[in-house]
């Protein structure tokens, strides 16, 4: 990857995300951060760089790349995105806050309850870690798509208290995503309409009842049926409020609050909303369209 930056005419300064003190080197002067990783890379380095003017630019190399995909990129290669750079599009992107009785936390892709969020902490604590990894990605979401539905088929669901903007959407519920784009986790992709430049956040709740439609929606993607998405209505919003008893939530790929520590609380109400235009990324330039003489 270096060699493909510096053939491009760029100066680099590397340095590992996984090292101690990595992000003492975002302090340092520079046209582009260049994040090359998957969606844990990018949101790790994303959240350190939240009001920057500085432009992200993904080099997507990861199993989902989710954020990658919400920008256009995810059929590009990698030297043709470098190349790009010199003409590519700056964009403002959102991020997502929310805020409970332990802290708060930002989000580049979404915040959950239910069956996703309880499934990968499950995953990350169990002999299930090693079904899952795999040398290609598409293994690799496979199998995490079959625990999905294997699990879907005997989950409880969770009585939310959930308010957006004031409406009452609160009931009984095996998933809750609030998100920032349209994908979460294994590629799922719950809210295709999602724009994260848009400064709302898209709501996807899918009812006890209505657990059917998630479980053949999980059943097109392992079949691997072309631009299958989720058939259930979404909302949007600036505003959520939810408020629920004791189960896993996640922001983006990580437990929230930290799993190492422990938060009593008598209530776990959050509030979630948009800090609008946060971020700065690079992405491809536009194409421009065709214009027929006559």
């Amino acid at each position: 990857m270096l060699k493909l930056l510096r053939a491009a005419g760029h100066k680099v300064d590397y340095q590992s995300s996984k090292e101690k003190k990595w992000h003492k080197i975002l302090k340092k002067p520079g046209e582009i951060v260049a994040v090359v990783g998957g969606d844990g890379t990018v949101g790790k380095v994303a959240r350190r760089l939240i009001g920057s003017p500085t432009p992200i630019a993904i080099l997507p190399v990861g199993t989902a790349n989710n954020v990658a995909s919400s920008l256009g990129m995810s059929e590009a290669n990698l030297k043709d995105l470098i190349s790009g750079w010199k003409v590519a599009r700056c964009v403002h992107f959102d991020v997502g806050v929310a805020k409970g009785p332990w802290g708060s936390e930002h989000f580049i892709e979404s915040f959950g309850l239910g069956l996703f969020a309880e499934t990968m902490f499950g995953i990350h604590s169990s002999h299930e870690k090693a079904l899952v990894q795999a040398d290609d990605p598409e293994e690799e979401i496979n199998s995490v798509l079959k625990i999905l539905r294997g699990k879907l088929r005997n989950f409880k669901p969770n009585k939310l208290t959930i308010r957006l903007d004031g409406k009452d959407l609160s009931g009984q519920y095996v998933l809750l995503e609030a998100l920032n784009v349209g994908f979460v986790g294994p590629n799922l992709n719950l809210a295709p309409k999602a724009d994260p430049l848009d400064g709302l956040l898209d709501i996807v709740a899918v009812p006890h009842g209505k657990r059917q439609e998630l479980s053949k929606y999980l059943t097109g993607r392992i079949d691997g049926a072309k631009q299958s998405s989720l058939k259930l209505r979404s909302y949007q919003g600036r505003h959520l409020q939810v408020e629920w008893e004791i189960s896993p939530a996640h922001i983006d790929d990580m437990h929230w609050p930290d799993g190492h520590k422990t938060v009593t609380v008598k209530s776990q109400a959050i509030t979630i909303q948009v800090d609008p235009a946060a971020l700065v990324f690079l992405t491809p330039p536009a194409k421009r369209k065709r214009t027929r003489r006559t």
